[in-house]
């Protein structure tokens, strides 16, 4: 597994154009909210705007990009070689992903601590970790179901557009709204859970066991992802 893992961190940094559009972008935007801090937190909370922090960076670097990786070691017939080694399903897998994750979770780490230097600590870092990895897991599983539906690379800018693109709006809707109205249908809602949690171990104020009990929906997210990708994921093309 840390062979291919390996093997897969070299080809992420000679492509150039997963490091700008999936890997440097989201470095970007997250920048851009934590210098409006200020002005986002009056449209929700600072809680809000690391919430949203945490799914740029999962929907764009770790979801995005691994959907890509997944197509296009598919299309190279790089996992079919992969399974003619001794390398069993779940290694090949979780080489390939591996690195992607990591270079994820360092980006949001990185991020949240400079928002944290800049516009006060989470009231909760433990239960903060825990939200972010539970989300981060949501969207991995998810990218493999996904990758099950793209063709290729260039296909993959289609394809995880509606997921990405709705997580994020889900995290700015309850970010700015709140979960008084609507609170079933929002934390059902992939994302919304997690935003919810994301913000209540930002600001505090919320009972931990409260806050633990919106683990539910994003664990229940995760188990249909998965569910869809041993059903949908191909190691071959057009099979």
């Amino acid at each position: 597994m840390l062979a291919i893992a390996h093997s897969e961190l070299v080809q992420i940094l000679r492509n150039r154009a997963v490091l700008v559009t999936n890997l440097v972008m989201p470095v970007l935007a997250s920048a851009f909210f934590i210098y409006n801090r200020d002005a986002f937190a009056q449209l929700g909370s600072l809680g809000y705007v690391a919430a949203v922090i945490v799914f740029t960076i999962g929907a764009f670097s770790l979801y995005t990009t691994a959907v890509t990786t997944l197509a296009a070691r598919r299309q190279d017939l790089f996992l079919k070689r992969l399974r003619s080694t001794t390398a069993g399903d779940q290694a090949i897998l979780s080489g390939l992903v591996l690195p992607v994750s990591a270079i994820a979770l360092v980006q949001v780490g990185v991020i949240l601590a400079v928002f944290a230097a800049v516009g006060g600590g989470p009231a909760n870092p433990a239960l903060l970790v825990v939200a972010i990895v539970a989300s981060f897991t949501m969207l991995l599983a998810l990218a493999m179901a996904t990758a099950g539906l793209t063709r290729s690379p260039e296909h993959a800018q289609v394809t995880t557009l509606p997921l990405s693109l709705g997580t994020i709006a889900v995290a700015n809707w309850v970010g700015i709204t709140g979960t008084e109205s609507l609170t079933l249908v929002k934390r059902l809602l992939p994302g919304g859970a997690a935003t919810e949690l994301v913000m209540d171990t930002w600001n505090g104020g919320v009972p931990v066991t409260e806050s633990l009990a919106l683990l539910g929906p994003t664990f229940a997210w995760v188990v249909v992802a998965v569910a869809l990708a041993t059903r949908m994921f191909r190691w071959e093309p057009g099979r």
